[in-house]
C-alpha cells in the first residue's frame, strides 16, 4: 500500500511540473521504473538528448542486474510469466519477493505480487496528475515520497538481518568506499563492491571447516 501515496506524489509532480497528465500513466504503465521515473521528470522538461536519458536510465536502473543473482524467477513457470517476471522486478517486488518470510512463496504469489505493485503505482499516478491541480504550487517535498519507502523498506530489510551485523555494515562500508572513490557512479560501483563483498565472505565461510 506504500505505492498508493508514492504515486500520487509521482503523478502530482509530474503535472506540477508542466507536463500533460497522461506523461504519469504513460510512464508508470511501461517504464515502471520507480526513482527513474522521478528523474526522468527533470530531463523531460529541459529536453534533455535521448542519450543522456538513456545513460541515466542505465545507471539508476543497472541495479536490477544485482537483484536477478538473487530474486527467486526460477519459481515462475512459463515464458510469459518469466518475461512479466523481469519486466517488473522493481525494488519493492524484490524487497519483499526476497525476505525470509517469502521463501514458501510459489511463483504464482510472486508474479500476483508485482502485478499488483504495477497496478497500484500505476493508478495511483494517474489519480495523483489529475487530481496534482489541487495541490497548492507551493507544496514541497513529494520528490522525497521514493527516499522515505526505500527508507521503510531498508529498516524492514534490517529486521530480518537481525543477528547478522556485517551484512548491514558491509553495505555501509560499500557505500562510504563508493562515494569517496567514484561518486559519478556511486550506486553501481556500491552494488558492484557489497556483491563482491558477500561473495568474498561466502568462499571463506565456504571454505571453514566445520567443527563437530
Amino acid at each position: 500500500m506504500g505505492f498508493v501515496p508514492l504515486g500520487l506524489a509521482f503523478g502530482a509532480l509530474v503535472v506540477q511540473s508542466g507536463l500533460d497528465w497522461w506523461w504519469a500513466s504513460l510512464s508508470a504503465a511501461v517504464a515502471f521504473g520507480g526513482s527513474f521515473e522521478f528523474l526522468l521528470i527533470g530531463l523531460v522538461v529541459a529536453v534533455a538528448p535521448l542519450m543522456s536519458v538513456a545513460v541515466a536510465a542505465f545507471l539508476v536502473n543497472v541495479r536490477h542486474v544485482f537483484y536477478a543473482l538473487s530474486f527467486p524467477l526460477h519459481r515462475v513457470t512459463g515464458r510469459l510469466g518469466k518475461a512479466y517476471g523481469t519486466f517488473a522486478l522493481c525494488d519493492e517486488a524484490y524487497a519483499l519477493a526476497s525476505a525470509e518470510r517469502a521463501r514458501s512463496w510459489t511463483g504464482s504469489r510472486i508474479l500476483w505480487t508485482q502485478l499488483f505493485l504495477h497496478v497500484y503505482w500505476a493508478g495511483s499516478a494517474t489519480a495523483g496528475a489529475l487530481l496534482g491541480s489541487l495541490i497548492p504550487a507551493g507544496v514541497t517535498g513529494l520528490d522525497f515520497a521514493l527516499t522515505a519507502l526505500f527508507t521503510v523498506l531498508a529498516l524492514d530489510a534490517l529486521r530480518d538481518l537481525r543477528g547478522d551485523l556485517p551484512t548491514p555494515l558491509l553495505a555501509l562500508l560499500s557505500a562510504l568506499a563508493a562515494r569517496a572513490v567514484f561518486p559519478d557512479q556511486m550506486l553501481l560501483a556500491a552494488f558492484a563492491l557489497f556483491t563482491g563483498g558477500l561473495m568474498a565472505r561466502h568462499s571463506m565461510t565456504a571454505r571453514r571447516p566445520s567443527r563437530a
